[in-house]
């Protein structure tokens, strides 16, 4: 479980990520607030293409900014979504926790999924992606 002024700090800079979010396709705007293990905080949005396959979503953005900067090991990240005023519940996809699983140890992963007005749920990442393969498996 997360400290909560932490959670909350992330879930705010979630909502503020969740503005930037460029969704012309799917008007579903998803902010990201990644927690790195320093302390640091990383911000990333949904990014979408005429081609789909193209689209990055918000979680990555957040990862890839921070592993840029050299960002290696994270604790926590929290995710905002939703169409317009219509915020829901946005839960990674696979893909994501799949990034997240590369950078952290699933069972110490806080993921914290944001509705509308700071409701939220909180899961390990191991709840979300069990019996992950990792880099800890490099060398089997």
């Amino acid at each position: 479980m997360l400290d909560e002024v932490i959670r909350n700090d992330l879930i705010s800079k979630a909502y503020e990520a969740r503005k930037n979010s460029y969704a012309p396709y799917s008007d579903y705007q998803v902010g990201a607030a990644l927690l790195c293990e320093d302390g640091s905080i990383y911000t990333g949005c949904n990014v979408e293409n005429a081609s789909y396959g193209a689209t990055n979503c918000a979680e990555r953005t957040a990862v890839f900014k921070a592993v840029s900067e050299g960002k290696r090991r994270f604790r926590a990240i929290a995710i905002a979504g939703g169409s317009g005023d219509n915020m829901g519940m946005a839960y990674p996809c696979g893909v994501c926790r799949q990034v997240l699983r590369e950078f952290s140890e699933p069972s110490e992963m806080i993921i914290v999924v944001a509705g509308k007005d700071f409701e939220y749920r909180e899961f390990s990442l191991e709840e979300l992606l069990p019996e992950s393969f990792g880099p800890d498996f490099k060398d089997i």
